[in-house]
């Protein structure tokens, strides 16, 4: 009975892979790559984020400055190279795919309906939106001299609700069929990504622009100085108030973000096409 049913394996297992696998081809591969790429870097990304901000803050405050000169140069370089890596390859991932496999097919759709849409365009004008806001929030957090974390929030909260309202207007004006209805031909994932990915692009600029320059100065004051129980001068303290504001601020931001990506796919938040 065992040999006959070794007998009959081959074919269970062509019945299988007929019906259950089927091989990607190179353009599916291409989406697998890019999805895949982005969901990696993104948990090394998010995953240190969260243990900057639920570990690792409550951990330095409970170390005496000797050893803090010990632990920061050797721990916070290597988290750090990580960190900022990820958010690199997760939002530049991200980007390729949502122009390429999201902006373009809703583009094109919108242009087999008589509509005149140039996706570069598009696409160029929606990075505006996060990069504005990023230069608003910056100049909040470093120029503006604000240090409450709760007004910070309030501020935050406001500039990127405007930032979503107006990507979801931008998006609905440019990706319409011809005249004379204008029907818009965004779908779900344009809307939902287009508003949690500007975020991202927000969250790797604060990486870029406000955490790791702040935090590169405090290593090398750490190293030089700490070990010797030398007090922190008020411009390094400075430094890393601010470098904290812009880590809990993307700590706050990836929650938002999360959730839009998750209704990207069938749960519908923002209707569309």
């Amino acid at each position: 009975m065992f040999i006959e049913s070794l007998a009959h394996l081959p074919v269970s297992l062509a019945m299988l892979q007929d019906s259950i696998f089927h091989a990607p081809n190179g353009d599916a591969l291409a989406r697998i790559f890019l999805r895949w790429s982005h969901f990696v870097a993104g948990i090394a990304w998010i995953g240190l984020l969260y243990f900057f901000n639920l570990v690792n803050v409550n951990f330095m405050k409970a170390l005496d400055a000797p050893t803090k000169g010990k632990v920061i140069p050797e721990l916070m370089p290597r988290a750090l190279w990580f960190f900022r890596w990820g958010a690199v390859v997760t939002v530049f991932v991200g980007l390729m795919y949502y122009a390429m496999y999201l902006l373009s097919p809703d583009v094109k759709n919108a242009n087999g309906a008589g509509g005149k849409v140039n996706v570069w365009v598009v696409l160029i004008v929606w990075l505006l939106f996060p990069i504005v806001t990023f230069a608003i929030e910056f100049f909040v957090i470093k120029k503006s001299g604000i240090n409450d974390g709760r007004v910070l929030a309030v501020i935050i909260a406001v500039l990127v609700i405007l930032m979503s309202v107006g990507i979801v207007w931008w998006l609905s004006s440019q990706i319409v069929g011809a005249a004379p209805r204008f029907e818009s031909y965004a779908g779900n994932k344009t809307y939902s990504i287009g508003i949690g990915g500007a975020m991202g692009f927000i969250m790797l600029l604060n990486v870029w622009g406000i955490i790791w320059p702040a935090q590169k100065r405090i290593i090398a004051w750490t190293k030089d100085n700490a070990e010797n129980g030398t007090p922190i001068p008020p411009e390094s303290a400075a430094l890393g108030r601010k470098a904290f504001l812009a880590s809990r601020t993307n700590a706050w931001l990836s929650l938002p973000m999360l959730f839009f990506m998750a209704t990207s796919h069938g749960d519908y938040v923002i209707l569309g096409k």
